[in-house]
């Protein structure tokens, strides 16, 4: 009797532990979720870029000497014409000087020679009616008129090297010139390598400066060969030159992630690949009247794709296995994944080609923990807040 007692009280005791242990069933939770939508979207194909003026000169020496004085400053605006650097001129001076001399020197023998000319001249003048008359030989007069011809070669002889005296003056007057170096276009200094007391010369690998036009500037980037046929396939028109055309204007982000206020517009492309690096050049004008761009900046080209009422979803509405990517439809308050198949991912909205319908609810955040068949608590909230709130803050 005492053995039933204790066995009866072990059961019952079991079966009121099993009681409490038995585990309670969860009821639906919740989960935010929005409605597949259409949109009008666009997006950016980026390309690094580099930046240079519309012209950029180096300012080289014409003569070899001493730089003597630097007239400006790194960074400085200067007009076409502005003197830049000035260089010694003592020996060119003393040239100038012995050049002019010898200029007068020459005058002074045309003078001597055309005294000789008017002399031999007046001689065979005064022969010529003598001989006419049997007074004196004929052999007399060709002496003398062959006296003239030698005064007038003479003659000849004294102003061509006249002539070259006044070269030779002009051309060390050009060389003084020179030796005040001039900006050749308008634009920005670039750095200035050598100082007062420096050696220079037209032959210098090193230039004395770079002046760059930057009322306008040119953005290059490049394509490689496949995206460069994507592009001709894409772009509207017959021949390369009406593609250019009809190009749409595109953005240039500076280094520091800003959008530089003016569009561009694609003007050129190179005409062949480059073989070393597998890729086509393209050049991008951009205005810059506020001088904000240099030479030699970098940056990225922002080339704009337009997606016409297609369907969006929130990117953090997708999840992805084996490389597929699905998203969690709500139907009846329960969680059903689907294939979606993306087209682009752009500004935190993952474009959809298939596998959603506009007007769609589907679960927009925390699928990680959802399974399918999950009975979900649907907590609509708008598509916009959820996008806008996870886009980083700069």
């Amino acid at each position: 009797m005492t053995n039933k007692l204790i066995l009866f009280s072990v059961a019952a005791f079991s079966l009121t532990a099993c009681k409490k242990e038995a585990p309670k069933q969860d009821g639906p939770k919740p989960f935010p979720v929005v409605s597949v939508e259409t949109k009008n979207i666009v997006g950016y194909d980026n390309f690094p870029a580099s930046i240079e003026g519309r012209i950029n000169n180096d300012v080289r020496a014409k003569i070899q000497g001493y730089i003597t004085q630097v007239l400006v400053d790194e960074g400085q605006y200067v007009t076409k014409g502005q003197p830049l650097f000035r260089l010694e001129t003592n020996i060119l001076t003393e040239n100038a000087a012995a050049s002019k001399a010898g200029i007068g020197a020459a005058e002074s023998n045309i003078a001597a020679a055309q005294a000789q000319v008017n002399a031999a001249n007046v001689e065979v003048n005064k022969l010529k009616p003598l001989v006419q008359k049997n007074i004196i030989s004929n052999v007399q007069l060709q002496t003398a008129q062959a006296s003239l011809a030698q005064a007038q070669a003479g003659l000849q002889q004294a102003i061509a090297a006249k002539r070259q005296a006044v070269a030779n003056y002009k051309g060390v007057e050009a060389n003084i010139d020179y030796s005040v170096i001039r900006a050749p276009i308008s634009g920005v200094i670039g750095k200035l390598p050598l100082k007062v007391g420096s050696l220079v010369g037209p032959t210098d690998q090193v230039a004395l400066t770079t002046i760059s036009d930057t009322s306008e500037i040119f953005a290059y980037f490049s394509m490689n060969e496949k995206e460069y046929f994507n592009f001709l396939e894409k772009s509207t028109g017959a021949n390369i030159s009406e593609k250019i055309k009809n190009l749409p204007m595109v953005e240039l982000q500076l280094a520091n992630g800003s959008i530089y206020p003016e569009k561009g517009r694609i003007e050129a492309i190179t005409g062949s690949l480059d073989r070393s690096t597998g890729t086509i050049q393209f050049r991008v004008a951009f205005k810059n009247a506020q001088k904000l761009l240099s030479n030699g900046n970098s940056g990225t080209i922002r080339f704009p794709k337009h997606y016409d009422n297609v369907l969006v979803v929130p990117e953090s509405a997708t999840y992805e296995q084996q490389g597929i990517v699905y998203v969690y439809k709500v139907e009846k308050d329960t969680a059903r994944n689907t294939v979606v198949d993306v087209i682009e991912r752009i500004d935190n909205l993952a474009l959809i080609k298939s596998g959603v319908k506009n007007g769609e609810i589907i679960i927009a955040a925390g699928t990680g923990n959802v399974k399918p068949g999950t009975a979900v608590k649907p907590k609509k909230i708008s598509m916009d807040s959820l996008v806008q709130s996870v886009k980083p803050k700069f």
